[in-house]
């Protein structure tokens, strides 16, 4: 049974890397090709909770994404990854093996020594992954993040997350301290000038608290979380390249989502100022500049490793530094992902992804 899972799994994943549906031959994995067939975002479409903590079978791409910021008892820092994705090689699911959504786990766990990351495969319909609602639960393998039952308010707010790969593992306990944040125009995210875009939504305020275990070695960590979610069918256009994509813990309490999705002019950008109790103000494209300050060699390719980020409308004017500029995700679908750190007019931390490099 393993064995015809496994390949199963990679069948699945070659079809999915190599057919038009998704494609990888425009944008970064092929996310600005054209998305026949599938259902698209639409303005004005509200959200529906926990309804759409669940996939969305009908939409290409769709993730479930974790990012944390963590320090020990002895003051060392270190990041943490969980991410869950689901893409389709067409609209629909089904209980059986011919089920067309693909399912993907990344993970990874970063100090400023090392960067370890892994990767989980999976073809929907047969267990091995998925995502429910009630209770909560998203796992692919034994990686799992979920809530427990008969919990009050919504099932996001009190969440576990644990991986495990080659040199690490980690299980965290993520306890919601504000409400859930809607990107966008009322989770609308517009992603480009020609009206590419996704639904999106955030858990910006999560604390956490927990144990990794690095070379053997478990350390206790508490710290911040911040979820992600998103799907769409069509997220980039057809002549942009990728994304730098900033999640900030601001020292105020505010936090800061904010991104540059790159083409051949000056890209498209994003951003959403969240107060300390929730409340959101989206800011238009051009009304944040990045500046990459210094690069790095990674993975034989210059990336741009520090940044400055400037909003004049909110006196924010920041310098980011990354705490393991080697923070490659080394995977099928390659990118750079890692916590940072930054000061200026504010201090803090957050993560920063870059792909398309």
């Amino acid at each position: 049974m393993n064995a015809r899972r496994t390949l199963a799994t990679a069948l699945a994943l070659l079809a999915w890397m190599t057919t038009g549906a998704p494609g990888w031959t425009q944008g970064f994995a092929g996310l600005g090709t054209e998305a026949e067939g599938f259902t698209v975002p639409e303005r004005g479409k509200p959200l529906a909770f926990p309804k759409d903590h669940g996939p969305h079978a009908d939409y290409r791409i769709e993730w479930w994404y974790v990012t944390a910021n963590l320090t020990a008892d002895d003051g060392r820092t270190f990041g943490a990854q969980w991410t869950l994705f689901r893409s389709a090689l067409k609209p629909g699911d089904a209980a059986t093996w011919s089920d067309p959504q693909i399912w993907i786990g990344h993970a990874a766990l970063t100090s400023a020594e090392h960067h370890y990351v892994a990767e989980r495969l999976a073809r929907g319909g047969v267990g091995q992954a998925g995502v429910e609602t009630a209770p909560f639960a998203a796992w692919i393998d034994d990686w799992r993040m979920g809530g427990g039952e008969g919990q009050s308010g919504d099932p996001l707010d009190h969440v576990g997350i644990s991986a495990t790969g080659k040199y690490f593992s980690y299980t965290l306990n993520l306890d919601a301290k504000g409400p859930l944040v809607l990107q966008g125009d009322a989770g609308y995210s517009v992603k480009s000038a020609a009206g590419q875009a996704s639904y999106y939504y955030s858990q910006p305020f999560y604390g956490v608290e927990g144990e990794i275990v690095v070379d053997g070695a478990p350390i206790r960590v508490k710290g911040n979380a911040w979820l992600d979610r998103e799907w769409s069918s069509q997220p980039l256009a057809a002549d942009q390249t990728g994304w730098d994509w900033f999640s900030l813990h601001l020292g105020s309490g505010e936090k800061l989502m904010a991104f540059r999705l790159r083409d051949r002019g000056a890209g498209f950008t994003s951003a959403n100022w969240i107060s300390a109790d929730g409340k959101t103000e989206p800011l238009a494209t051009g009304e944040v500049q990045f500046e990459p300050l210094r690069t790095a060699k990674v993975a034989g390719r210059e990336i741009p490793v520090a940044w400055r980020i400037r909003i004049p409308g909110k006196g924010l004017d920041i310098t980011t530094q990354p705490l393991n500029e080697q923070s490659w995700m080394a995977l099928s679908t390659p990118y750079w992902e890692g916590p940072i750190s930054f000061k200026g007019s504010t201090s803090g931390v957050g993560y920063l992804e870059m792909t398309g490099y």
